[in-house]
């Protein structure tokens, strides 16, 4: 079986997460925690996601994102088979 996520150190790393409460406190946090490359990374994978969702093609996301046809096709991957985390974020960010 491959690792986990469901860890304790994990589950401390979430609930940080959780208590910050504005766009400043994330970028103060996030900037301690992770190199610049790495929420580069993630922002482009959410933008990447938000694309596909869109119905956006493989080569119209790499164009406007950069992002690699490995990484979108790991996006579109999580999309189809993952946990439905995206799902949930975009529900969320649309109903505000």
């Amino acid at each position: 079986m491959g690792k986990t996520i469901h860890t304790d150190a994990v589950d401390n790393l979430f609930d940080a997460i959780l208590t910050l409460e504005t766009r400043e406190e994330c970028y103060k946090f996030f900037e301690d925690v992770c190199t610049v490359n790495e929420i580069i990374s993630f922002a482009q994978r959410l933008e990447v996601a938000k694309m596909l969702m869109a119905g956006n093609t493989y080569l119209e996301i790499s164009e406007i994102t950069g992002a690699s046809t490995a990484t979108i096709s790991r996006v579109n991957r999580s999309l189809t088979y993952g946990a439905d985390g995206y799902k949930i974020a975009f529900d969320r960010l649309n109903s505000k």
